[in-house]
């Protein structure tokens, strides 16, 4: 199974922002979405970093009262795990928890970014797809539709 069957819901999930973007628009995005990882790209809208609601609270504790006017560029994690439509769901998975990551973007070959992966997704797609394999054995076994 592939990353490409769990896309639709990852391509909803995505929330990306400009590098330029100020810290307080990451904050009013991360509080107005269900999102907790924003994906920030460049002036060519490649991946360029990330974000988490962590980070933001981070640095909006370190400021001064009313002034966070920092980029988000300058406090996004630069280093990302990314993966690809084509990869399979068993490696992403492996990659996840070797890391300890929640998230992880899907960007096309060119580094644009085009879903958002969540762990969940991935252990329901991998479940879902045990249970398959576990039924299609269990009616061989039972010769259930052969004659």
């Amino acid at each position: 199974m592939f990353v490409e069957r769990i896309l639709p819901a990852a391509r909803r999930r995505l929330v990306t922002i400009d590098a330029q973007s100020q810290l307080t628009d990451v904050a009013v995005l991360l509080g107005w979405t269900d999102a907790s990882l924003v994906v920030v790209c460049d002036a060519g809208g490649l991946l360029a970093g990330v974000l988490t609601k962590t980070d933001v609270v981070r640095q909006m504790g370190r400021c001064l009262i009313g002034n966070c006017a920092i980029s988000a560029a300058s406090i996004m994690t630069r280093q990302v795990t990314s993966c690809q439509r084509d990869e399979s769901l068993h490696d992403v998975w492996a990659r996840m928890k070797q890391r300890g990551l929640k998230h992880i973007p899907v960007v096309e070959r060119t580094g644009k970014p085009i879903g958002l992966i969540n762990a969940r997704d991935v252990m329901e797609a991998l479940l879902g797809e045990v249970a398959n394999e576990e039924l299609l054995l269990k009616e061989y076994v039972m010769s259930v539709g052969y004659q």
